[in-house]
């Protein structure tokens, strides 16, 4: 065996992406590339009446101007976010009304600048509430969970508990900003569409692109060769893709398409805002006798988006009566989309700032609060969990974070103009696994090739695949090639949903168990070369029915000027259990990124929407404030060793998007603990901070 599962192994691309050899979406040369400009609404509801080519068509290099009135016809589709330029209807600011290409982008631009589009206005509804006439109860919630669930009795166990928390907490609408904007360049060869596309997985881009269009499978071929991050905004086909596509077939030419930072503001999806009520009821001890978790959140009215906001409840802490629920309604705005852990991130601040709460009124320390609400079983539905090292991390946090030396009392830690605390929350995300297909190939040098469509976001996927199949062909890592983000490979899951490398590693195992197999039988690598495939597809289906999921603890230190309310994060610190390990650096990254954007949803991040415009005020990073290195101090991450054989032959499960769950509370109940108030509402500004 090579042994190089669980190393820490640098990227095997580092050296072409610091040296620019490494081909993003937009970087593909192509002879006769033209660029298109997407001009959106200044409206947010109504209709377009009208869009004046005529001045725009006479301009240097201009080559088109797509509107509603000339675009080529798409076939039908769920998600109406796609179907761009198919009717005059405008259903929020920002939305797509016309297309201009041009010889060069500055060329386009400067065209769609200018453009004259004449609408007729109508009033719209844009602003969020918790009593909203229009509030409904969606069919489901994302991915395909129940919209509600009810255990026992809560009324009752809330009426008959002896200490009670019942709070509002809310938190706002984020924007996704990967580094790389979206990004597509199109062609056509014949009847076969090419599109080289900044995306999280090339299957699910084809498969869109193919219902759209009317193509069959083999006549559509997604290339996302590298993408630079994604945070869940490139989880699907977004409307560049289509836009370049379409406007590729109208002028017989290649098109790229590129999304400015402002446009990413409107057209690529965000976290829902969200309003949640947590209510409480324990006995003296802090034992749960009933959790009740509502939420309220929007969608739009283009497609119905409902993120899973109180999933967070249903497996985290016992309690006999327990119920969830969520609402949403539509409104005249873009619709929400996946950003890292979607569900778990919101629900974990509002519950894990209740179970503080309750700490406190029921005077247990927070670590000892939770491990005393530690759940046998699901809690949920009942059923068993794969693996479940919660108090683990809690306890090997607490140590490593000197938690024993804390003084509970809050407001009483102070050096100089500083008030100091401390706060502790816990984290978890789903460890699942999705169908994919794989092949490996054995050349005659000694080599081997693997192919399947994953897509490396900045994770470090290739080399953690690289990893995988070295140990299983039990040869050096230089002796394999994986070659991903290619639709042509056959299926596989995106990267998202914590999924990845799971379901990723689980096809590359088998297709490799099954290389060796037939090289066996064939008595060595015949002249030709071997190849061998596989799919997971019978193997996820029987899988037995248990509860699979990451866990984790967050600690957070925190000063808080008195004078200004301005808060520092000198120290986090995640434990985390997630299975098995493949790369030491990156998956210490990749939690670490986690917690520093949970940092940033604690303290800054906001989207801003003007009722009057019905637009986000701050779609820029001028407006929209994230961590900034001055910002992100020391963070520490770490995980317990954790074997589960009941995930997959790797034994591996995710860690993309578990180190958010969980921090953006641990910092605001260590707010509290140095302020002696309590923040339910973020991010925790320092006029929230001073406000009585």
């Amino acid at each position: 065996m090579s042994g190089t599962v669980g190393a820490p192994v640098s990227r095997i691309e580092g050296l072409s992406k610091v040296t620019g050899e490494a081909r993003y979406a937009a970087d593909f040369p192509l002879a006769g590339l033209a660029h298109g400009w997407i001009v959106q609404s200044t409206i947010a509801r109504g209709r377009v009446e009208s869009v004046d080519a005529g001045a725009a068509l006479q301009m240097p290099g201009v080559l088109a101007v797509v509107t509603a009135t000339n675009a080529m016809r798409l076939q039908d589709v769920d998600d109406g976010e796609l179907l761009v330029l198919q009717d005059q209807q405008v259903h929020y600011r920002g939305q797509t009304v016309a297309l201009v290409v041009g010889d060069t982008l500055e060329q386009a631009r400067a065209a769609a600048d200018g453009l004259p589009v004449e609408y007729q206005a109508e009033p719209h509804d844009v602003l969020l509430s918790a009593s909203h006439p229009r509030l409904f109860a969606p069919d489901h919630v994302n991915p395909n969970l129940p919209t509600d669930t009810l255990t026992g009795d809560v009324e009752a166990g809330l009426a008959g508990a002896a200490v009670t928390v019942d709070h509002t907490y809310s938190t706002p609408a984020e924007h996704n900003n990967p580094m790389e904007p979206h990004a597509t360049t199109a062609f056509w060869d014949g009847d076969r569409l090419t599109v080289y596309d900044s995306n999280q997985g090339a299957t699910r881009v084809h498969q869109a692109l193919v219902r759209l269009f009317g193509l069959e499978d083999s006549a559509v071929r997604v290339v996302s060769e590298h993408v630079g991050g994604g945070f869940g905004s490139k989880g699907g086909a977004r409307s560049q893709a289509v836009l370049a596509a379409m406007a590729a077939r109208m002028l017989g030419r290649p098109i790229r398409v590129v999304l400015s930072r402002k446009q990413l503001f409107s057209l690529v999806g965000y976290r829902t805002p969200t309003i949640q009520r947590v209510r409480l009821g324990s006995d003296r001890g802090g034992r749960l006798v009933a959790l009740d978790h509502q939420v309220v959140e929007q969608t739009s009215t283009v497609y119905e988006f409902a993120e899973q906001t109180a999933v967070f409840s249903r497996v985290m802490y016992a309690t006999p009566n327990l119920s969830t629920s969520h609402r949403l309604v539509a409104l005249d705005v873009p619709t929400p989309r996946w950003m890292r852990a979607p569900g778990e991130a919101p629900g974990s601040f509002a519950v894990e700032s209740a179970m503080d709460e309750l700490a406190e009124a029921c005077g247990v320390d927070p670590i000892e609060l939770r491990i005393r609400n530690e759940p046998v079983t699901e809690p949920e539905g009942g059923r068993p969990f794969s693996s479940r090292n919660l108090i683990a991390c809690l306890r090997e946090g607490a140590s490593r974070f000197r938690w024993a030396e804390r003084d509970p009392r809050p407001g009483t830690r102070r050096d100089g103009q500083w008030l100091m605390g401390t706060g502790v929350a816990a984290s978890t995300y789903p460890a699942r696994s999705a169908p994919s297909t794989a092949s490996v190939s054995a050349q005659e040098d000694g080599s081997f090739i693997v192919r399947l469509t994953a897509a490396d976001i900045g994770t470090g996927a290739r080399t953690a695949l690289t990893q995988v199949a070295a140990d299983e062909l039990q040869v050096p890592m230089d002796k394999v090639e994986v070659r991903i983000g290619d639709s042509d490979f056959g299926p596989a899951m995106i990267a998202g949903g914590s999924m990845g490398m799971a379901s990723w590693g689980w096809v590359v195992v088998k297709a490799c168990r099954q290389l060796i197999a037939d090289i066996d039988r064939c008595g060595g690598v015949p002249d030709d070369g071997l190849v061998a495939r596989a799919d997971t597809a019978d193997d996820i289906a029987a899988q037995a029915d248990l509860v699979r999921h990451s866990f984790g603890a967050q600690f957070a230190e925190v000063r808080v000027d008195v004078d200004t309310g301005e808060i520092r994060v000198p120290r986090l610190l995640g434990v985390f259990a997630a299975g098995r390990i493949v790369n030491a650096k990156t998956a210490r990254s990749q939690l670490i990124g986690g917690m520093t954007m949970g940092l940033s949803m604690a303290l800054f991040e906001e989207s801003l929407m003007d009722a009057e415009f019905g637009d986000y005020l701050n779609h820029d990073f001028a407006g929209y404030h994230i961590a900034a290195n001055a910002d992100v101090q020391r963070i520490d991450a770490t995980w317990i060793d954790e074997e589960d054989d009941q995930l997959n032959p790797l034994g591996v499960k995710g860690i993309g998007e578990i180190g958010i769950v969980g921090t953006a509370a641990a910092i605001a109940n260590a707010v509290y603990h140095a302020t002696g108030q309590r923040q339910r509402h973020l991010p925790i500004r320092p006029d929230r901070v001073l406000s009585p």
